[in-house]
């Protein structure tokens, strides 16, 4: 991007279904102008052994020789036991891409939402249970450890690239590691496969980041984003204001944020961050004295502190000499 993003990228997930733990999982972080999404945490989580899953082939287990006390034992068969560790052969990439990340013990994948969780109903138990513990692992680093959310939902796709769910949760944790291109990739996939529209917003700024301003404006103009809630349009009207500043067109996106209900009295996070989009971009077209007065509003009401409107509001007092 030609100027900062700060305050033009959507929150990470606006009704699709998150890399997450679901309800009960850490909320996303929200902020406006991070370069996060997924704020960087993707809010799925994580218990069980690490290691391949549960439906991997095993290699060994029995021992070699015959009945107990028979005294002379049969020839050892080839699966029969592992190699010593030292001579076991390297994991291929496919492979490693395959186990994912060390899984911590703690999670046991009964973290996820329900609502997720009952689409991976159709798998074998191990198999789906698994999956639940990528996802949910996913969920618990996202904000700290993008990265490695984006590696445990690829662990979970590579076990069921057809479920819509785990595209969903490969891309909003790839969103979240600044993997744009993949991002796009995955939520295609999972919008061909359920048709849900809830990832448009993100797959607009990934458009923007990508330098392809022009593809987000018409993701913004879909006949679907009319029948957005409240949250999903406020966040397209914050990326479609992005990208008409990366036009280069201030004055168009300071009319897109104009349209929106800047003076709504909810205090919802989705009001924050439209408001600070809007004087953000008020400070870009050089009306300081008006985005003086839309940071405080917005420090107005943020009281979860997703923004630095307040210290964005200092900074212009002193330039202002006010």
């Amino acid at each position: 991007m030609a100027e900062d993003r700060r305050g033009q990228r959507p929150a990470r997930s606006t009704g699709g279904a998150r890399p997450t733990t679901g309800r009960g999982g850490k909320p996303a972080s929200g902020k406006p102008a991070s370069g996060k999404p997924a704020s960087g945490k993707p809010a799925s989580g994580k218990p069980g052994s690490g290691g391949r899953g549960a439906g991997d082939r095993r290699t060994g287990g029995k021992p070699a020789g015959g009945r107990q006390g028979s005294g002379q034992g049969r020839p050892a068969r080839s699966g029969d036991f592992k190699r010593p560790k030292d001579d076991q052969t390297p994991r291929t990439q496919e492979q490693s891409l395959y186990d994912g990340p060390d899984l911590p013990a703690e999670i046991t994948g009964d973290e996820l939402d329900r609502a997720i969780g009952a689409q991976l109903k159709g798998l074998p138990e191990k198999l789906a249970n698994r999956i639940a513990r990528h996802m949910v692992a996913a969920g618990r680093v996202i904000d700290e450890d993008p990265e490695t959310a984006y590696q445990h939902t690829l662990a979970a796709r590579a076990r069921a690239p057809r479920l819509a769910v785990v595209r969903e949760a490969a891309g909003e944790a790839a969103y979240a590691a600044g993997r744009y291109a993949e991002a796009l990739a995955e939520l295609r996939a999972a919008k061909r496969m359920n048709g849900a529209t809830a990832y448009l917003p993100i797959m607009a700024d990934c458009h923007r980041a990508l330098g392809n301003p022009e593809q987000a404006l018409k993701l913004a103009k879909s006949p679907s984003v009319a029948n957005f809630a409240p949250e999903a349009k406020a966040e397209m009207t914050i990326v479609e204001a992005g990208a008409r500043r990366d036009m280069g067109q201030l004055d168009a996106a300071l009319r897109t944020l104009e349209l929106a209900p800047l003076t709504s009295k909810s205090r919802a996070p989705w009001v924050t961050r439209l408001r600070y989009a809007y004087a953000d971009t008020l400070e870009a077209a050089g009306r300081e004295t008006d985005a003086l007065t839309w940071f405080h509003r917005t420090h107005a009401v943020d009281s979860e502190e997703m923004t630095d409107a307040a210290e964005r509001a200092e900074a212009l007092e002193k330039r202002l000499g006010v």
